[in-house]
């Protein structure tokens, strides 16, 4: 299976939400291949710079770096050759939706869904999907 991590996922197993944990271990187990695109590693270092939004997290930086290195490993770079925009309603989910079609993607797991249902621009073979229901569903 292929998928899109959206940012919101990783840094919710960084922060210990069980249901993202779940899928970055499947990922880190390669039951899932992820995909990764330049625009999704620019936002990636960019969220993961945020010390702010790791305050509470169980993971100093260097225990996340190293996680996100071990993740990045695993990842299949995807370059993204046609942008379909504009397409969501918020401008920044875009880069998700074009590395999963270039890339051949069952799916983009993230925290936001509503907004990535919203297009304007069906693909019928990809889903987006929460980590709550990817658990369920897998």
């Amino acid at each position: 299976m292929r998928a899109v991590i959206d940012t919101n996922v990783f840094v919710g197993a960084c922060l210990g939400v069980g249901a993202c944990n779940a899928v970055v271990a499947a990922c880190l187990e390669r039951r899932i291949v992820p995909l990764m695109g330049a625009s999704l590693l620019a936002e990636y270092e960019e969220v993961l710079g945020r010390e702010s939004l790791f305050a509470n997290c169980r993971l100093d930086r260097a225990d996340r770096d190293a996680l996100f290195d071990v993740f990045l490993a695993l990842c299949e770079w995807t370059r993204v050759y046609f942008l379909w925009r504009p397409n969501l309603p918020d401008e920044s989910d875009n880069h998700l939706v074009e590395l999963a079609v270039a890339g051949a993607a069952d799916l983009i797991v993230t925290r936001n869904v509503r907004d990535l249902r919203a297009g304007q621009l069906p693909f019928p073979n990809l889903r987006a999907i929460t980590p709550e229901n990817f658990l369920k569903e897998f």
